[in-house]
């Protein structure tokens, strides 16, 4: 095992140990959120009310220091609200900008769906170029940037959907899901007489987490994979019940994603268990079904899994 992706694995396990305290028996959704940052992603967090989706924000943010912006989405937000704005100084006799909440580190957009998507357009330029373009003057955010949004399921009153360029500017959607029997006696203990938020302590500086994500870029991935990854992302294009399938920046998601998960598990090389570990998370959002197929049975991650079931899987790595 090279000693480089070693101290890699032990960075990341000590990451997520520390948000183990908090998150409950849900360390694979973690590792994959974590995943997500080192792959210089963005990750969204779907699910009901309750389950933990801004508590693990909160966790990562101060597992990883630096600056943490909460941005909560409601339906009066404006883009302006989001980025930023240009007011008039009387005193300096000019326009002097105002930041906004995407500049910091970890962004974390509160029920993404809950505003319009006007406003969840404007989050567009930041997550893909890491730059934000106000009244002509383009500005840097600081790095790394990472945004964790959270939305709740389109069933619920005043919701919106995200439009396709949005979802497609995350890396991966994850879901929680209710915690078992124990896991929620478990948290009501750890809760009696304070939450174990406050418990958590910064695991990694900035420039730690910078190192991370260069390193990720690092992990060997053979050619076969590479097609391997191919093949997964153009079988969305063909299936019967997919009307719009993953583009390109589909299959570069799998590449970085199965990069950073050898990386965590201490490895320079990638296997095809990687790829098999993200291909729901990062492909899922990214196709739209047919709308006469979908139903409790059919869904984006129950087609996913039949690609990935049916494709053969690279023997030689």
């Amino acid at each position: 095992m090279p000693s480089a992706y070693a101290d890699f694995q032990r960075q990341v396990e000590a990451v997520l140990d520390e948000i183990e305290q908090v998150i409950i028996g849900k360390r694979d959704v973690i590792r994959l959120a974590f995943a997500c940052l080192l792959s210089r992603g963005h990750v969204l967090i779907e699910d009901i009310p309750g389950v933990g989706k801004t508590t693990l924000a909160k966790a990562l943010a101060r597992c990883l220091g630096g600056e943490f912006k909460r941005l909560q989405f409601t339906p009066d937000l404006l883009p302006g609200d989001v980025t930023g704005v240009s007011v008039y100084d009387q005193k300096a006799g000019e326009f002097v900008f105002l930041p906004g909440p995407v500049f910091a580190n970890i962004i974390l957009a509160d029920e993404i769906n809950r505003t319009t998507p006007k406003t969840q357009s404007s989050l567009l330029e930041c997550m893909e170029e890491h730059q934000v373009t106000v009244d002509g003057t383009t500005r840097p955010v600081p790095e790394p940037f990472f945004v964790m949004a959270t939305e709740n399921p389109l069933e619920y009153r005043g919701t919106y959907p995200l439009p396709e360029a949005q979802l497609d500017r995350f890396l991966m959607r994850l879901r929680l899901g209710y915690p078992s029997t124990e896991q929620e006696v478990t948290i009501l203990e750890r809760q009696m007489t304070e939450h174990p938020l406050t418990k958590v302590r910064q695991v990694l500086a900035l420039v730690q987490v910078k190192a991370l994500q260069q390193q990720v870029t690092g992990v060997r991935i053979a050619a076969a994979l590479k097609r391997y990854i191919v093949d997964l992302v153009k079988a969305t294009r063909d299936h019967d019940h997919i009307a719009l399938g993953a583009s390109p920046r589909g299959s570069l998601g799998l590449m970085r994603s199965a990069q950073a998960l050898a990386a965590a598990a201490g490895r320079d090389h990638v296997l095809p268990d990687d790829v098999k570990a993200v291909v729901q998370p990062v492909l899922a959002h990214r196709v739209i079904l047919r709308p006469e197929l979908r139903s409790a049975e059919t869904t984006q991650e129950s087609v996913i899994a039949q690609i990935a079931e049916r494709l053969a899987v690279p023997v030689e790595v």
